[in-house]
């Protein structure tokens, strides 16, 4: 799987209210094959020139500016970090500290100097996830593979016992000597379940809890594989398809449409919820009222665009005010929510409501201040 860096609450609260002129940000594509790291070190040494260039455009102390590029430049020399890499990595940097974090998604590259950490790229990786894994069964094929959020495939494999190729097997004499076999109305039931048993132990040791998991399955092994499975993230849906006659591209085109079905069918069921608590006035996507209830700990869940870049800070009143260049609001309201145990999701604009770039549910309801 790719390699992720995900910040505990505490950490985001930490990277969100750190203020100091010489910040610096660096966001870069990367790769997670190890032929294309000496490239991205390339990449990362021209940006960290650029840094050195806006930090003294700036006037910042030279010792200061000294600080932040020694700092970014332990990046390069940091093997740990190099050993394994993901789509995308964010550099975050001050004369008194480092923060390095590989995603596993593609950003736009950004070189940036100023008071604070641009750190929204960041903010996405709290609701990221592989995108699933798609288990192929039947009697002749046993395959588990990665579909990656970049729709690339990655086989696992799994490690079955050596025998597990005869359980279905039958010997030329009708099945007289075959290994263990059951007999009477339940068939070969028995192996069916041996065979699922012995599956899923490895889907479960390889397959992340929580990241979804789709079958490609022979009618006749999927309910005793269902009924062996332990992993907590088995989708009802399956790919409509006999296992074996799936080729790589359209097993991943499957998986894609049944993902993205999911998808939609969860936004349309909190759409609908948000729209009931709206008419109670426990939800909101109007900017002012967002910003007043994060000021007021009324926040119970936040979903933002992740692309989104809104101007302005929030005042201790929950109003809305122009700032300076460094001006973050949405980091601001995600910060205020955060800090009062609310949840925060990165969205698309498309997922949330009204075409606004915020959408909140509320504890309780909250006047705009005027």
């Amino acid at each position: 799987m790719l390699t992720v860096d995900i910040p505990d609450d505490d950490r985001l609260l930490d990277l969100l209210a750190h203020r100091h002129p010489a910040s610096a940000t660096i966001a870069l594509e990367s790769s997670p094959v190890p032929a294309d790291h000496e490239r991205v070190r390339i990449a990362l040494r021209d940006a960290i020139d650029q840094v050195a260039d806006r930090l003294a455009q700036r006037g910042i102390p030279a010792e200061e500016q000294r600080a932040v590029i020694r700092r970014l430049r332990e990046t390069l020399d940091d093997d740990g970090f190099w050993e394994h890499q993901s789509r995308s990595l964010l550099l975050l940097a001050s004369p008194e500290r480092r923060e390095a974090f590989r995603l596993p998604f593609p950003v736009q590259d950004q070189v940036r100097v100023g008071s604070r950490f641009a750190i929204r790229a960041l903010l996405r990786t709290r609701d990221h996830h592989p995108c699933a894994f798609v288990l192929q069964l039947s009697k002749h094929r046993a395959r588990l593979t990665e579909l990656q959020a970049d729709g690339s495939l990655v086989e696992h494999p799994l490690d079955l016992p050596d025998d597990l190729d005869l359980v279905f097997a039958r010997a030329d004499n009708d099945g007289q000597l075959d290994r263990d076999r059951a007999r009477g109305a339940d068939g070969d039931q028995n192996e069916r379940e041996r065979f699922c048993r012995a599956v899923q132990d490895e889907v479960v040791r390889i397959v992340p809890r929580g990241v979804p998991l789709i079958l490609s399955i022979s009618d006749d092994l999927a309910t005793a594989y269902r009924a062996q499975n332990t992993h907590d993230a088995l989708l009802e849906t399956a790919i409509p398809a006999h296992p074996d006659s799936l080729d790589d591209r359209r097993l991943g085109d499957e998986a894609r449409a049944i993902l993205e079905d999911r998808r939609r069918a969860a936004t349309e069921q909190w759409k609908e919820r948000f729209g009931e608590l709206r008419s109670q006035g426990l939800a909101t996507s109007r900017l002012e009222e967002v910003a007043a209830a994060a000021a007021a700990a009324a926040i119970a869940e936040l979903r933002f665009d992740h692309a989104a870049d809104l101007p302005g800070t929030l005042d201790e009143f929950g109003r809305v005010v122009e700032d300076g260049e460094d001006a973050a609001l949405i980091e601001d309201v995600i910060a205020r929510v955060l800090e009062s145990g609310g949840e925060v999701r990165a969205v698309r604009r498309e997922d949330l409501t009204d075409g606004a770039p915020l959408a909140a549910v509320l504890r309780f309801t909250v006047p705009t201040p005027r």
